[in-house]
């Protein structure tokens, strides 16, 4: 028996190696709203005193003001009590998959809170953990057979994640089950879709059955993938993370790398991923927060901003703001405790405002937009690219390094063009010089 378990493994992994390295023929159509969009992650635990649904609704307004389209939920779902770490335990350690966890209110208010989203103009969509359960999730004593097992019949767990119980998607019925979880709550909620979490190491026959359903039931659902692999957005997913990207972002910030590396990771979604796939650029999210203290200790101070620039328009961007980006709380969010972000200031909103709007008015920095990065004559420094559509065009300059910039750009075609930050009108040229502060940026639209 254990040798057909192996062959069969064999198997799946060689399927699994040949489809990573499939060269996508073309990305999976998205929603039109997706077009210019973004996304804010909601951190409900940490984001008020009350730490709940209710509480979060104030925020609606400000967010909304601010631009945010998308708004994306950490799991809300119950947490397993059995081998939870810290006192709470972690969000992605799923007791049941239709319902509420009570820490965060009823499933009423969760139902009330998307209707008011909705109303509003917002998107709303939830994380998704399909690839492993809660130590006690309810599957564990309904349906022993879901879970992968050792020798000894014990449910395992991947690398350090003791609070989970790995699935088995050999099985039929829990393809079955999990597909129609994943159903309930777009039909029973009204939800727009799902980030799915480490959608990588779930098979990819799962996802393209599960996602095939799924758009028969909501045609305009959302898909994010937890991945930077191109099979996803074969499979069905319309975005994927830009890990490569902010690994990137980050050198550069440290001053290990030059802005120069960064094409590489341009050169290397060209080569891989669908022409129109969408990546999902950020400074911050809740992993790179809670663990790397990001964004205020990896993008310290004012070098956040060009990056932030970088990530609402570079190419194919589907940007990300974090909770508490906007005020900015500086410090890490803990994962297993209540550690409630301190709102009040809000002093990055106008900046995030500015870039939000920009995107939202000019098909320039639209997912199709033509891209075509620039050469100055401080390219080991300066970071410079155009965006265009339709006749409209954002040209985008970034000093990224600590030192100030005196530089020109090689602009085939010049003319007048807005300062998006100052409003101003300037002319555009190949002999214009541009002055950059250290971390500075100019954003052009014309």
């Amino acid at each position: 028996m254990y040798i057909r378990l192996i062959q069969l493994f064999c198997a799946f992994f060689l399927l699994a190696f040949v489809s990573c390295k499939e060269t996508p023929k073309e990305a999976t159509a998205f929603p039109d709203y997706l077009l210019q969009s973004n996304i804010y992650e909601v951190n409900v635990r940490q984001y008020t005193p009350e730490g709940t649904f209710k509480a979060f609704e104030a925020h609606l307004p400000r967010l909304r003001e601010m631009g945010v389209d998308v708004l994306w939920f950490m799991p809300i779902t119950p947490i397993s009590l059995e081998d939870r770490k810290g006192v709470l335990g972690s969000y992605y350690a799923v007791a049941d998959y239709k319902a509420v966890n009570p820490e965060f209110g009823t499933m009423d208010d969760w139902k009330a809170l998307v209707k008011k989203a909705h109303e509003m103009g917002f998107k709303v969509i939830t994380d998704w953990v399909a690839n492993h359960t809660g130590a006690d999730n309810r599957w564990l004593k309904s349906n022993p057979g879901f879970f992968v097992r050792d020798r000894m019949g014990k449910a395992v767990y991947a690398f350090d994640w003791s609070d989970t119980r790995d699935l088995d998607y050999w099985n039929p019925q829990l393809r079955d089950s999990m597909t129609h979880a994943l159903k309930f709550w777009v039909t029973e909620t009204g939800i727009d879709g799902f980030r799915c979490d480490v959608a990588s190491e779930v098979p990819r026959l799962f996802w393209e059955d599960a996602i095939r359903q799924l758009k028969v039931v909501k045609p305009d659902i959302f898909l994010l993938a937890e991945a930077d692999v191109a099979w996803v957005h074969d499979a069905g997913f319309h975005a994927s993370y830009g890990w490569s990207a902010f690994a990137k972002m980050k050198e550069v910030a440290a001053g290990t790398a030059s802005p120069r590396v960064l094409d590489t990771v341009i050169r290397h979604m060209e080569e891989t991923f669908p022409s129109k796939a969408l990546k999902m650029y950020f400074t911050s999210n809740h992993d790179e927060n809670s663990w790397n203290k990001a964004d205020y200790a990896t993008m310290p101070g004012d070098v956040h901003a060009p990056f932030a620039v970088l990530s609402m328009t570079w190419k194919n961007a589907l940007p990300l703001i974090y909770s508490g980006q906007e005020e900015p709380f500086l410090d890490s969010l803990s994962f297993f405790y209540k550690d409630t972000i301190t709102f009040g200031k809000y002093e990055r909103a106008p900046f995030y405002k500015t870039l939000l709007s920009l995107r939202k008015s000019t098909p320039a920095l639209a997912v199709d937009a033509a891209y075509t990065r620039l050469e100055t004559t401080s390219d080991d420094a300066v970071y410079a690219y155009l965006r265009e559509k339709g006749g409209k065009k954002v040209l985008v300059l970034l000093n990224l390094s600590k030192e100030p910039q005196s530089f020109m750009v090689n602009l085939s075609q010049g003319g007048e063009a807005t300062n998006v930050f100052s409003g101003t009108k300037e002319q555009l040229s190949d002999g214009k010089n541009f002055e950059l502060a250290p971390w500075g940026y100019l954003v052009y639209s014309f």
